[in-house]
């Protein structure tokens, strides 16, 4: 195992920048996802750790180490690649014994030493039954496990995954993303997970970054991320379904955005030096906001908005409906009961929580830490 830091690490071809002055640490030992949208840099970032490309600027260091300028078999790291990349000739048995008859030139371990081997790592893996098959005779949860397997049976120092989990359908996903936790668990082999989807970064990791357009975002555990955002990128990627980001203004002692008023503390436009009329954003999340029908009771305010859209998940249905006496085409998602029977056109009444909603400013986007989401003003 090794801690890995990265010390403003760059990255660029001609003159665009893929990466730009990243500076993160990795403990020994943890689970840590980097997360973000196609194209932020995280598989370039994950190729630079690898040793598979080289940074433009910065310095990546194991334990203290520096091994920038280090070829990747120098590194001890092992890479699971989004496409599985097994041998298809080979039987699951000999795919995972592969990387140990390479290494077999630089050690003294015997055949009886090897198939010892493969078979530890098939048991944990659950693939003793399918030993001797091949790849195309396997499910792709099996490809996947082959390709897991055959890394972790080198017992790297650091075990990278780019997307691993990207070729699977849901309900497979689901059930790797559990096992994939319970293998970091067993192993104690820190693990940098790079994945486009933050689900799986809040299910599996201790950590995560958050990565925008080559730049860190936020570093924290999910729980941090998901209840103190750094900024309206993090707000809004962060969460399912994201968090509702809507334009405000303040105004006597109020953060305004349309039928939506909270109250401010005293002094929040004063300590900002923010006259009358600032620009912000308001950010709620989709669970604190309650709809049900124009009919029913429970409305705050006076919020009314006409359904758009429904998405019946389970025991939940998620309404996106047109906020009014706002600009029009603002859509405000929260929770209705499931028993409710709304459709697209019906009008509905909207509640929201107390104490849950966050300010961003609006030109830079950055947090504004205040204790808004105060009782509807």
């Amino acid at each position: 195992m090794a801690e890995v830091r990265l010390e403003k690490l760059s990255k660029r071809y001609g003159r665009a920048d893929v990466l730009a002055g990243l500076t993160l640490t990795v403990r020994d030992g943890e689970l840590f996802a980097i997360v973000g949208p196609s194209g932020c840099g995280k598989s370039t970032l994950l190729h630079l750790i690898a040793g598979l490309d080289t940074p433009t600027e910065g310095r990546i260091l194991f334990d203290g180490l520096d091994v920038t300028e280090l070829p990747p078999r120098a590194r001890d790291v092992a890479l699971v690649f989004q496409s599985y990349a097994l041998y298809p000739h080979m039987t699951v048995a000999e795919n995972l014994a592969f990387p140990l008859h390479v290494a077999k030139r630089r050690t003294s371990r015997s055949r009886e030493e090897i198939a010892a081997e493969v078979r530890r790592i098939a048991e944990l893996l659950g693939l003793v039954t399918v030993l001797e098959r091949r790849p195309r005779e396997l499910s792709g949860g099996q490809r996947q496990r082959v390709a897991l397997g055959r890394a972790l049976i080198r017992r790297p120092r650091v075990f990278l995954l780019d997307e691993p989990l990207s070729n699977l359908d849901a309900q497979l996903r689901a059930g790797m993303r559990a096992e994939l936790r319970k293998l970091h668990d067993d192993v104690k082999t820190t693990m940098i997970y790079v994945t486009h989807d933050q689900t799986e970064a809040m299910t599996l990791a201790d950590r995560l970054a958050v990565l925008d357009r080559g730049r860190l975002q936020q570093i924290g555990t999910p729980r941090d991320l998901y209840d103190a955002p750094a900024n309206r990128f993090v707000a809004g990627f962060i969460g399912s379904p994201p968090m509702n980001l809507l334009d405000a203004r303040l105004e006597d002692g109020e953060v305004r955005a349309g039928p939506i008023r909270f109250r401010l503390p005293a002094g929040v436009e004063t300590r900002r030096g923010a006259p009358a009329g600032t620009a912000v954003t308001l950010g709620i999340r989709p669970e604190h906001v309650r709809m049900c029908a124009a009919d029913a009771a429970g409305g705050s305010n006076g919020i009314v908005g006409t359904v758009r859209l429904t998405e019946l998940s389970g025991s939940q249905l998620w309404v996106s409906a047109e906020l009014g006496g706002y600009n029009p085409g603002t859509i405000l998602v929260g929770l209705a009961d499931a028993t409710d029977r709304l459709q697209p056109g019906d009008q509905v009444t909207i509640s929201l929580d107390r104490m849950v909603s966050h300010l961003f400013d609006a030109e830079t986007g950055a947090r504004i830490d205040c204790e808004i989401g105060l009782e509807p003003g």
